[in-house]
């Protein structure tokens, strides 16, 4: 006997299209400004300013993806897709962190070969266009503050949000250096400091999307204590093939086989591991059978 306690699907959609109408202004601010800074950094040949607009492109991708995955996973109806297409989310993020190393690799790589010789860049047309883009990523990170609290989906646009606002500080440290004293070198060192702050946090993202698509148990679930948690209920006598993964952002899900002692009630035993599933772990979408000691299970590999 089976039972599925879980309706996670609903409350992940609802919370998908919650976050739909911040990304989608973010989205918008970040692509307009990303043309404009990308324009004044080939005008005035500053790799900070093109760092800047490079890493905007990226959150103008990331933001896109994340819009892409939250309609997608709403308007899915395919009954072959049993998860829907919650992992889209996932893989958005992965993707994500992707092209932000590729971006971090080519600033440094850049500002390597320009520490030889620095450019002489202007930084009155740097320092207004700094002070812009800082002003349009502080809205985009206002507006993705409380998504990305739910969503790993929403968390990549927003740490890429998070980063690129302090990008965008350094390029205004860097144009008020150059304005004030000349001094070229600060230029090539503030796209080198925007491209290493951006290492650290990218491998942080794609280390959460790894872990979900390898299914792995959520971070701080000791699998091993919930089996024994389950096993000392009332009315178990044994729990075997406990699974505990993530489907996506919110959405923790659980199977397993609790074998019943003798004079246990079944759905009373069936409550109590729904509960504590659900209340102690947060695992609200979990999938349990139940059978009788002398139920012969077949040998299951995984």
């Amino acid at each position: 006997m089976g039972h599925d306690h879980g309706h996670s699907h609903a409350s992940a959609a609802t919370a998908g299209a919650r976050h739909r109408t911040p990304l989608l202004i973010a989205f918008g601010l970040t692509a307009a400004y990303m043309l404009v800074e990308l324009t004044v950094g080939l005008t005035t040949g500053s790799l900070a300013l093109l760092s800047d607009a490079a890493h905007m492109g990226t959150d103008v991708l990331g933001l896109g993806m994340a819009l892409a995955a939250i309609t997608l996973a709403q308007a899915s109806g395919n009954p072959q897709r049993t998860f829907g297409t919650y992992r889209l989310e996932v893989l958005a993020a992965l993707t994500n962190g992707v092209l932000l190393f590729g971006v971090a690799g080519y600033v440094l790589y850049e500002a390597w070969q320009r520490f030889s010789s620095p450019p002489d860049v202007p930084g009155l047309p740097m320092l207004a266009v700094a002070v812009v883009g800082l002003i349009v990523n502080l809205i985009s990170f206002r507006l993705l503050m409380a998504g990305a609290k739910e969503s790993l989906n929403v968390k990549g646009a927003y740490l890429e949000v998070f980063s690129d606002m302090l990008g965008s500080v350094g390029v205004i440290v860097a144009a008020i250096i150059i304005f004030t004293t000349g001094w070229r070198y600060a230029d090539p060192l503030i796209g080198a400091a925007i491209g290493l702050f951006i290492l650290p946090r990218t491998w942080k993202l794609i280390a959460q999307a790894l872990r979900i698509l390898m299914e792995v148990a959520p971070p701080g679930l000791d699998v091993g204590e919930v089996e024994a948690r389950i096993r000392a209920l009332p009315g178990v006598a044994d729990v075997h093939d406990l699974h505990i993964w993530t489907v996506t952002s919110g959405l923790d899900t659980a199977t397993g086989h609790v074998v019943l002692a003798d004079d246990a009630e079944l759905h009373a035993v069936l409550d109590r591991v729904t509960a504590l599933l659900a209340e102690e772990y947060h695992v609200t979408h979990a999938t349990i059978q139940c059978e009788p000691a002398s139920h012969e299970e077949h040998v299951n590999p995984i």
